[in-house]
């Protein structure tokens, strides 16, 4: 008997109607993607991801596999049978446990050996996807023992099998899921940054990029701190994100913007500092590297209770310090993560309301658009009117005084719940103080940015060179020297526009 008899609900239809809809959501227009789904399935099944064997005697009564089964993260275990001459091995899966209820026994006295079936479907790790696919529709199977030199060494699942060909966010998101330490979850970290290298290559939108990103970002340090802090903790508190990050506009991995809100009243383990070394730690491990102003949870003065975190906020608002200005800007975009977002938006909607009607201190905070930029002689080499050869800073020259001004118009108008500067920009035309063509314009303009950046960033990367955020302006194609002249043209009037509404000239 295989598999299937614990699985009454997958057939060969149901599979091939999975494979058929894998293939039919490539997109069409989407060029060489097509090409790149049947690559893959050329892959051997050592690229897949593959999930840890989790083992059972025989004898183990259901309740403990259970038990095992919530531990591990798993939907099967293998089940050891050594009461014969020759050991053989079973699968027990999740979806047996059904059977196990309807059997009427005791599940504490219901040996699993009894409901596993021992007519097992592997696979090498040599074989190709494509050919591991086939044969879980053939055999009728959901998922195949990888064994290599006759040792089970992993598990192939359909939904992973699938995921690989069609979807890489989903398979991350799995791997994720599914970690137990901190070792699985940095090998997670590093498919995030390939992953968008393929997506950057067969046209998907830098949008689209940037909110995926932001999503397996945000699932991969949740599971982190969840392994390093305890549950109290982690219920307890607020793990949030900020900057680019929170966001949700950084693509590349760049330098760590995290801060912990600790419910007001609660006493946090002594081992707290220790807690937030180890989660910084392993940040640092999956690629992201710290922060220079020490942004990060590992420093005391960005782990505070909420009320300690409000007092703080209030002071950097009405502090004049260039520091101040820079911590309640990445603050500002702070975007929960894990634990209770409920506690972020009390300090959020507190900052909001300390805002309103103080146009000295909104001119102070929202002049920091000019802070950097205006590079003297970037229009004249993108018109091709300078003879000197120098590379654009993104961030300096267009990202940070969009996505700044766009802060400040937020803060004036009391947008606490928009992180992203796309929706900031959104609620602003929608509230009608941002004209809507402007605000069309900035969107397209961050987004043709940050999709600049993405490039040259990989391109940094893949040449083995550090990412710089800068481009070159003397090697951009037509087309692309054309769109940066527009974008920065589109800073250029809008920083206007924020002089006049902030009257920035009188400061």
């Amino acid at each position: 008997m295989r598999e299937q008899q614990g699985e009454s609900e997958w057939s060969t239809v149901a599979a091939a109607s999975a494979a058929d809809k894998v293939l039919h959501s490539v997109p069409a227009e989407s060029p060489g993607v097509g090409g790149e789904w049947q690559s893959l399935t050329l892959c051997p099944v050592r690229d897949a991801f593959l999930r840890p064997v989790v083992w059972a005697d025989f004898d183990t009564s259901i309740v403990e596999v259970a038990r095992l089964l919530r531990q591990h993260r798993s939907s099967c275990v293998l089940v050891r049978d050594e009461r014969q001459p020759v050991r053989r091995t079973g699968i027990f899966t999740a979806t047996g446990l059904q059977r196990a209820v309807l059997d009427g026994r005791p599940l504490s006295a219901l040996a699993v050996g009894e409901l596993a079936n021992f007519d097992l479907v592997t696979a090498d790790p040599q074989m190709l996807l494509g050919d591991a696919m086939a044969l879980m529709l053939r055999s009728r199977v959901h998922r195949l023992v990888v064994c290599t030199e006759g040792a089970e060494t992993g598990v192939l699942e359909a939904l992973d099998l699938f995921s690989f060909l069609s979807n890489h966010s989903h398979l991350i998101t799995v791997q994720i899921e599914a970690a137990t330490d901190l070792a699985d979850l940095s090998e997670a970290a590093g498919r995030i940054t390939r992953m968008m290298a393929s997506l950057q290559s067969s046209g998907t939108r830098v949008e689209l990029i940037a909110r995926l990103v932001q999503q397996l970002n945000a699932r991969l340090f949740q599971r982190a701190w969840e392994l390093v802090a305890p549950e109290e903790l982690v219920r307890r508190s607020c793990l949030v994100v900020m900057g680019s990050e929170g966001r949700g506009e950084q693509l590349l991995k760049t330098d760590q913007d995290n801060g912990l809100i600790l419910e007001d009243g609660y006493v946090p383990p002594v081992d707290l500092a220790d807690i937030c070394e180890r989660f910084s730690a392993a940040l640092g491990d999956f690629g992201y590297p710290p922060c220079p102003g020490r942004i990060m949870v590992n420093n005391a003065q960005w782990r505070m209770s909420s009320a300690e975190f409000s007092r703080a906020v209030r002071q950097w608002l009405i502090a004049p310090e260039a520091d101040s200005l820079m911590k309640l800007a990445i603050f500002m975009d702070a975007h929960a993560v894990c634990g209770n977002p409920a506690l972020l938006s009390r300090v959020q909607e507190g900052l909001c309301e300390l805002a309103v009607g103080n146009d000295l201190m909104m001119a102070r905070f929202a002049a920091a658009a000019d802070a950097f930029g205006r590079e003297p002689g970037w229009w004249s080499r993108l018109l091709g009117r300078s003879d000197r050869s120098a590379s654009l800073h993104l961030k300096k020259e267009g990202i940070f005084p969009l996505v700044h001004g766009v802060r400040s118009l937020a803060l004036a108008h009391r947008l606490a719940g928009c992180a992203g500067t796309a929706e900031r920009v959104k609620a602003l035309v929608k509230g009608e103080n941002l004209p809507v063509d402007l605000g069309r314009d900035l969107i397209d303009s961050l987004h043709f940015f940050l999709g600049l950046k993405l490039r040259a960033g990989l391109a940094e990367l893949a040449a083995g060179v550090p990412v710089s955020g800068e481009v070159d302006v003397d090697h951009l194609p037509g087309l692309e020297r054309d769109g940066l002249k527009d974008a920065l043209a589109v800073v250029k009037r809008f920083r206007t526009l924020l002089r006049q509404r902030f009257h920035l000239d009188a400061l």
